[in-house]
């Protein structure tokens, strides 16, 4: 399956993204299983911490798959809201475990962690502008929340990678560590969260998240719109061609 669900210690879930020839980039179905996957781990009693990760060494996500559908029908973006959490109020605490490249809606995956810590070969970055998408995964509301203005629109402008190091630097991540040690780091964080009260844990990110999705529901209509006139602009079609044709895009 290309989603991976173990259980890695008492309470705590491990979510394992699993699409290695395409550096763990999500397709729809792989969303729409993620966003499952976050509904059954949040109703579950027994999960108390939950880790994300990417399969391999390679990449934590690249974001969506570009070489699969790219419509973007309301039923759709409703769908990717819950696979990304973008505006919904989410009680488990999250560990992401980046164990390597983590771009596009990987990133916007990532803002929806609440403890992240990545592996030192790790690159970060937001490439849509790079090929004329527009990043509707909640990147334009959370990362300006998370890292400031000016960073923000440092990465969302320039599209660039950066390090994991100029990542910790700007605070998108918590820590930088040898690859060996990303996960068991984050398995014993998960454990510690794991190990206080459940009640007051999910109580304190249910009110932190509550807040980050009522900012990012009233920006809802207009994040659509401004998609809608990404896609329907005479640079789409050229920057997507050039991202599967593997070229510079040509915006004349």
């Amino acid at each position: 399956m290309p989603l991976n669900i173990a259980e890695v210690a008492r309470h705590v879930a491990l979510v394992t993204i699993d699409n290695q020839p395409k550096r763990n980039a999500m397709s729809r179905s792989m969303m729409a299983e993620l966003a499952e996957v976050w509904e059954r781990l949040g109703a579950s009693d027994d999960c108390r911490c939950i880790i994300i990760t990417g399969a391999g060494d390679r990449a934590f996500c690249a974001g969506a798959d570009i070489g699969g559908d790219l419509s973007a029908t309301q039923e759709t973006a409703r769908m990717i809201d819950r696979a990304l959490l973008k505006a919904r109020t989410y009680a488990k605490p999250i560990v992401a475990a980046v164990n390597g490249d983590c771009a596009g809606g990987g990133v916007e995956l990532l803002l929806s962690t609440d403890i992240r810590l990545a592996a030192e070969h790790a690159r970060f970055g937001l490439p849509e502008v790079k090929w004329s998408i527009y990043p509707f995964g909640g990147a334009t509301v959370k990362l300006v929340q998370q890292i400031g203005y000016v960073h923000a629109m440092d990465l969302l402008l320039t599209g660039r990678l950066v390090t994991a190091e100029f990542a910790a630097g700007i605070a998108l991540i918590n820590r930088v560590l040898p690859s060996a040690d990303v996960m068991p780091a984050a398995v014993k964080v998960a454990i510690e969260i794991a190990a206080n009260s459940p009640s007051a844990v999910q109580a304190v990110k249910t009110q932190i998240s509550a807040g980050i999705a009522d900012y990012a529901a009233t920006r809802e209509a207009l994040e659509h719109e401004l998609g809608d006139r990404v896609r329907a602009s005479r640079h789409f079609s050229e920057g997507v061609a050039a991202f599967r044709e593997k070229r510079p895009p040509r915006y004349d």
